[in-house]
């Protein structure tokens, strides 16, 4: 008779890949993942493309709300001028026809910030 062993357990790889990153790093996912979708919204059906502005201007008004804290440590010129980017990503999700390559700029810029 055989002795069965467990299989050893693998760990997750998404989850073994987050242990390795930064904060910063983590954040930069946040625009990462965020791009992938409004550079698919270009030509995703009407919900897919409304859930992909939407995702974003949640995480546009996450960024605006913590540069407008005053308990951010990042030096008040920096935070006002990511609030301005902030603001001006807001107002192009809220158009009617949003640009969405300006959109996808700014996430760019942000998460290769974030990477350095």
């Amino acid at each position: 008779m055989t002795q069965e062993f467990p299989a050893p357990s693998r760990p997750n790889a998404a989850a073994a890949y987050r242990r390795r990153l930064t904060a910063k790093q983590m954040e930069a996912e946040v625009f990462v993942r965020a791009n992938r979708a409004i550079r698919a919204a270009d030509i995703a059906e009407p919900l897919p493309r409304a859930r992909a502005i939407a995702d974003n201007r949640r995480l546009w008004e996450a960024v605006r709300s913590a540069v407008l804290d005053p308990t951010n440590a990042l030096p008040p010129p920096l935070r006002a001028q990511i609030a301005g980017v902030a603001i001006a990503v807001l107002r192009e999700c809220d158009a009617a026809s949003p640009d969405l390559d300006f959109v996808a700029e700014m996430n760019d810029l942000f998460a290769a910030g974030l990477w350095q």
